[in-house]
């Protein structure tokens, strides 16, 4: 509810971004009771039965809630930046919003709902990662986190195609969609950013991702949908040639 509040003030242009305030680390953001927050290392494999595919989908709908408050966080936590760039992540925290509905709706129809099963809180730790600095954040979480999503996706789609939760391909398909436009909007700002400070973008990512991660990024890679997403040729070759 208060992220389609956001929205509809985003929409009503009634929203004043370039107000000055005293930024805070957030250890952990609102979030329900459950689910219980595990080490990713204790989370069980899951199998193929018909429990195994509901814990993919719990686990979807996980990162499609942590999606909203990393979107969120960037509104908040990144001060003077142009007003496009407040607009834009509010935007994306609204549609993440919607990809987390849509999945938690599915759950209760299958006669589960979110927090029914343990999760990690791994995405979360790197909006502390980057918490730093506008430029890793833009490099790390759409164009290394939300850009794995497109390259999972469709794989995610053929196992649950063949399937009885065959709803999920046209689930995932909305989200697949919408997270194109969200590592656009990330490779826009990281872009820009590169821009200002005279970094060469391949050079300032792969900096970050040494910083970051410890390790080159592993294929393989959706080109087709990282282009969509604004990847160069230049970009894609770098990933490429890992």
């Amino acid at each position: 509810k208060l992220v389609n509040q956001l929205h509809a003030l985003k929409e009503q242009l009634a929203l004043n971004y370039q107000s000055e305030y005293l930024i805070s680390p957030v250890k952990n953001p609102g979030r329900p009771v459950k689910p219980n927050l595990v080490r990713f290392q204790s989370i069980p494999k899951r199998d193929k039965s018909d429990l195994g595919f509901i814990k993919t989908i719990h686990a979807i709908c996980h990162i499609e809630f942590n999606a909203i408050n990393l979107a969120l966080d960037a509104v908040y936590r990144f001060q003077h930046m142009p007003d496009t760039f407040y607009q834009d992540w509010i935007q994306v925290a609204f549609e993440e919003s919607q990809h987390f509905q849509l999945l938690n709706n599915y759950l209760v129809e299958l006669g589960y709902q979110y927090g029914d099963f343990d999760a990690h809180n791994g995405l979360w730790k790197m909006t502390h990662e980057t918490d730093y600095d506008v430029l890793a954040r833009m490099a790390l979480v759409p164009r290394v986190l939300e850009a794995r999503g497109l390259d999972a996706t469709p794989k995610i789609q053929k196992r649950f195609k063949h399937s009885k939760f065959e709803k999920m391909v046209d689930i995932l398909q909305v989200i697949f969609n919408d997270e194109i436009g969200h590592v656009k909007i990330g490779n826009t700002w990281f872009h820009s950013l590169c821009q200002q400070r005279n970094l060469d973008p391949i050079q300032a990512f792969d900096q970050l991702i040494q910083k970051h991660i410890g390790e080159s990024l592993r294929g393989p890679f959706n080109i087709e949908a990282r282009k969509l997403a604004n990847f160069s040729k230049k970009e894609l070759d770098y990933l490429q040639a890992l």
